[in-house]
C-alpha cells in the first residue's frame, strides 16, 4: 500500500513536534512550508527569535535535519525559506 502524502506530512509533523518545545524554549518557532517528495526536500520557516539568529542554522541541520531524516527517511534535505 502506497502511502499518501498526507500521511508522510502527518509523519513530518509529529517528527517536528517534538522538537517544537526546544525551539520555543527560545522564543522561536517552525512551521513546515512544502515537502517535494521527488527531491526528498522539505522547506520549513522560522519565526520568532529564530528570524537573524545565528544558531537557527545549526537548529535546522543538526536539529531538525537529523531528526528528520531518522524518523522519515524521504526527507533528504530540509532548507530554510
Amino acid at each position: 500500500m502506497l502511502e499518501t502524502e498526507t500521511d508522510l506530512l502527518s509523519r513530518i509533523d509529529r517528527t517536528i513536534d517534538e522538537m517544537r518545545p526546544y525551539i520555543a524554549s527560545h522564543k522561536g518557532t517552525v512551521e513546515v512550508i512544502d515537502f517535494d517528495a521527488a527531491a526528498g526536500r522539505l522547506l520549513v520557516r522560522f519565526g520568532g527569535t529564530c528570524v537573524g539568529c545565528s544558531a537557527s542554522s545549526v537548529t535546522l541541520k543538526q536539529g531538525l535535519e537529523q531528526r528528520l531524516r531518522k524518523a522519515v527517511p524521504e526527507v533528504l534535505a530540509v532548507e530554510a525559506v
